[in-house]
């Protein structure tokens, strides 16, 4: 049963988004009211109360988040790291200082939800590579952009 667990960032998911290999779905609706998901792998803790996430300017879920401002993010990875989070979403970078196709956002955190099951653990998250050499190097970069305006926002 779910577990309601307050506003601030569990250390277990801190330490999971801080491997640069975390993988968020993120949970929107659109103007219509349609649900929308995407899987984000950009994504870095501000501290214990925000995430930063990086995300393409013309991605539906981008568009939906600045109509619509709350979001939900479910998070599972290996340790049996399983939690949802609502937050408000708001820009802080368009475009992204690496890409000018990508914007930061920051998600504030409202709640989390603590997703454990008491009958089965998570014994891993989603394994993910990279498609090129160049595709890491961008993904680097943006991932170290997210890591500086952490410290910074």
């Amino acid at each position: 049963m779910a577990k309601h667990v307050g506003a601030k960032l569990p250390d277990d998911l801190i330490a999971s988004l801080k491997t640069g290999k975390a993988v968020g779905v993120l949970a929107t609706f659109s103007e219509k009211g349609l649900p929308h998901t995407t899987p984000i792998q950009l994504i870095y803790p501000k501290g214990f109360e925000s995430i930063l996430i990086s995300i393409h300017k013309d991605h539906t879920g981008y568009h939906n988040m600045v109509w619509q401002k709350k979001v939900m993010m479910c998070f599972m990875d290996r340790d049996n790291v399983a939690y949802s989070i609502l937050g408000r979403a708001g820009v802080v970078a368009a475009p992204s200082s690496v890409h000018p196709l990508m914007n930061v956002v920051r998600i504030d955190i409202i709640d989390i939800k603590n997703d454990k099951s008491s009958l089965t653990n998570i014994d891993s998250g989603i394994g993910w590579s990279y498609i090129s050499k160049e595709s890491e190097e961008l993904c680097t970069a943006l991932m170290d952009e997210l890591k500086e305006l952490a410290k910074v926002l």
